[in-house]
């Protein structure tokens, strides 16, 4: 007996839908006319949890948080790399702030990201061939929500 066609919808992804959006700051939001091709780059670091020696074997002790970043390649011929360059010199605190991804349907959801602050800028060619003025802002991510239950 011959079964089906084992393959699977594979999804869509969609450019211009990565996005990210500050609760107290919505000058600072980024949607995709406002970056270069890198787009968005959030990452989130550190272990869910930590993984204690015993003399047999190991103690799991799950994390209640783990630090992310999110790099965003603004165009520095855009206004909104003007208002990241202010804030970051005038105050660089951001708090509470959501990751969209680039998919179109299905798949993975937004991030919620908490305590988030502008830590730097990266580096810049004023020579004329790139428009990249990237961004870094850092914070914590959430996991491991049924400790508090």
């Amino acid at each position: 007996m011959a079964s089906g066609n084992p393959l699977i919808d594979q999804g869509v992804l969609n450019r211009v839908k990565g996005t990210v959006v500050w609760a107290d700051f919505p000058v600072l939001n980024v949607t995709a006319p406002f970056l270069d091709r890198e787009g968005i780059n959030f990452r989130v670091t550190g272990e869910a949890s930590a993984q204690l020696p015993t003399l047999t074997g190991i103690v799991q002790s799950p994390e209640c948080f783990l630090p992310c970043s999110v790099v965003l390649a603004l165009l520095k011929t855009q206004s909104l790399a003007e208002q990241y360059k202010i804030q970051l010199e005038n105050y660089c605190l951001l708090g509470q702030g959501t990751v969209y991804p680039d998919i179109a349907v299905n798949g993975i959801t937004s991030f919620q990201l908490q305590n988030m602050s502008i830590q730097g800028v990266g580096d810049m060619l004023f020579n004329g061939t790139t428009p990249i003025f990237a961004v870094t802002c850092s914070g914590f991510y959430v996991c491991n929500n049924a400790l508090f239950n």
